[in-house]
């Protein structure tokens, strides 16, 4: 007995249902609405294969905008760390008065093993006036991370013996 696509059999429910032809059963094709082309059903390899590149480029891309934010942020903690240890430096000179025309170097402590600072303190000019430079480095590389410059003003100490005697001079003669 030959099987044809409308032949029915019936099953062990007693209910009947369609067979197909060997050759309908292999190609498992419908047509499109237009009724020109056969649609298949499911993915292709090829399709399949372009979405997991296209996902995969995605990944990349995402992966490394995370690292070059991890990174920015890390360089910004570096910076601002060095900017306030620079300000630092400035204040304790400003506070402690007496300042020297020399250059001088030192680590930034146990609290941060990867700065080191040297400060120059320079003539600016004018008389009192002094030029701060406070340069903050990388221990182990040397290179720059922040510099920070500023004036300051001491009132000279020969200044003040001037301005004395010169009260004193004054109040001396108009008591003759």
């Amino acid at each position: 007995m030959k099987l044809t696509r409308h032949a029915e059999r019936r099953s062990v429910t007693g209910l009947k249902y369609p067979t197909f032809s060997p050759r309908a059963a292999r190609v498992n094709l419908r047509l499109s609405k237009a009724g020109c082309k056969p649609a298949l059903r499911g993915f292709s390899l090829i399709e399949v294969m372009v979405a997991i590149v296209i996902l995969a480029v995605a990944v990349v891309g995402l992966t490394q905008g995370f690292t070059t934010a991890l990174a920015s942020s890390k360089d910004s903690e570096l910076q601002t760390t060095a900017a306030l240890f620079a300000a630092g430096q400035i204040e304790s000179l400003r506070a402690a008065g007496g300042l020297a025309d020399e250059t001088t170097e030192g680590d930034c402590g146990d609290d941060l093993p990867r700065y080191r600072w040297r400060q120059t303190i320079s003539p600016a000019g004018t008389d009192g006036l002094h030029e701060v430079d406070v340069v903050v480095e990388n221990s182990q590389t040397g290179a720059m991370l922040y510099e920070l410059k500023t004036l300051l003003f001491e009132v000279p100490a020969d200044s003040t013996d001037k301005s004395k005697k010169s009260k004193a001079g004054a109040g001396g003669g108009a008591a003759s």
